[in-house]
């Protein structure tokens, strides 16, 4: 390539800066964020105040842990959602600081992640109370009839049907 006395790059020419024409931005839709993995409401059996005060204790275990108040609130409901099932605050906490990547850079980013990937599932419902065999199939324990010492079933001790009632 030539470079001649005028053209850009030529030796004793004069640069001429020429600002940047600004980006032309057209208003339109913003998109729509993934839908995360846990409720954005907090649930009912968790006070959405427990959740805030967990995740921000996270950093008295790792200091790494040091989140923003609107990540703490953008969190929380995620946090409320382990609570609601049946996990305890420790274990809670537990799960998320454990393990932590190494070199952290966004702390908010890995809560987020442990929070729904590692979501647990909910407990079975506990089983009713069992219920009472038939009057006729009630097996009674072994008892020793107090006047024969025969073995005999009954609910209760005292004597077999053969023995003579004792009058009170």
């Amino acid at each position: 390539m030539l470079d001649g006395p005028g053209l850009p790059g030529a030796a004793g020419a004069p640069r001429v800066h020429r600002p940047l024409p600004e980006p032309q931005f057209a208003p339109g839709p913003v998109p729509a964020a993934p839908a995360p993995a846990f409720p954005l409401t907090a649930p009912e059996a968790a006070p959405p105040h427990a959740a805030a005060e967990l995740l921000a204790g996270l950093r008295r275990r790792d200091p790494r842990l040091l989140l923003a108040e609107r990540d703490v609130a953008r969190l929380a409901p995620g946090v409320a959602a382990w609570l609601e099932r049946g996990l305890d605050a420790e274990a809670v906490a537990r799960a998320l600081s454990r393990d932590l990547p190494e070199p952290l850079r966004n702390p908010a980013g890995v809560l987020a992640y442990r929070l729904g990937a590692l979501l647990p599932p909910r407990l079975p419902p506990l089983p009713g109370p069992a219920a009472r065999p038939h009057p006729d199939r009630i097996t009674y324990p072994m008892q020793n009839c107090d006047g024969c010492d025969r073995g005999f079933r009954a609910p209760e001790p005292g004597r077999c049907g053969d023995c003579p009632q004792v009058a009170a």
